[in-house]
């Protein structure tokens, strides 16, 4: 099972720098000015609904999984703003709007697992309006692992780590204006708090009953997981995560 399904099994999402990450990139894209937001690869839908609670927007997910938009269907019903957002099944790839139409698109943790990034950024750029915001929270290579590190971050999760030249090249291809890039370094301690704070505690607990019982009765699920804890905490060390925003 791979890394992605496994995770839309048991009903989490992450990205790299948790809740204090989005909140950066929300302001750098000048959320509190946006009417409408597309959140491209929704997960389970805790992005599009704190943006609908906290700053009032109509709210656009799309995840590729099907499982993932029930999840965020489920978010959105206990956070109260069902009337606030709407979710789709749609790839990054061909997304199912007409351009011009957001006021902000953002996209976290997402691109890195797409192979044609390039597309995926021209398909973030052709539906956001003229004067509105793309940004993105990407990780990347701080310095190379050792190749027996790569190949068991490869396994576990896939070959998705580009070096920040590669996103630099392909923000600057971007063809938006006025570009900003932030890079932070991962601290471990720091990182896995915020991602409990962006997730939730009752959600991570009810998330890990459904691991803890799919590990138990489901071989895939068990190999998938030990995979991920298996891999050396020394990783944080290695990869960064960067914050890339611009205007179209």
């Amino acid at each position: 099972m791979k890394y992605l399904d496994m995770q839309a099994y048991v009903g989490i999402t992450k990205h790299s720098g948790g809740f204090e990450a989005t909140n950066e990139l929300l302001s750098l894209c000048h959320i509190e000015d946006a009417q409408e937001v597309l959140d491209v690869g929704c997960g389970i839908g805790i992005g599009p609904a704190y943006i609908a609670k906290k700053y009032g927007c109509d709210v656009a997910g799309v995840d590729i999984s099907e499982k993932m938009i029930g999840w965020s269907r489920q978010r959105a019903r206990e956070e109260g703003v069902e009337a606030k957002v709407e979710f789709r099944t749609a790839d990054v790839l061909e997304l199912p709007f007409e351009a011009d139409r957001f006021d902000v698109v953002i996209c976290e943790s997402v691109l890195a697992f797409v192979e044609d990034k390039q597309r995926a950024i021209r398909e973030c750029v052709r539906v956001t309006r003229p004067g509105g915001y793309v940004g993105l929270n990407e990780v990347f290579w701080i310095k190379q692992p050792s190749p027996e590190m790569l190949e068991q971050v490869k396994d576990a999760i896939g070959p998705f780590i580009s070096t920040i030249e590669t996103w630099q090249a392909l923000w600057e291809a971007s063809g938006l204006q006025e570009r900003i890039v932030r890079i932070h370094q991962i601290d471990a301690r720091a990182e896995i708090k915020s991602r409990l704070e962006w997730v939730g505690w009752r959600w991570i607990l009810r998330a890990w009953g459904r691991a803890l019982r799919l590990y138990i009765t489901n071989p895939a699920v068990r190999q998938s997981i030990k995979k991920q804890f298996d891999l050396p905490l020394e990783l944080f060390q290695y990869h960064g995560y960067g914050l890339f925003v611009g205007k179209k």
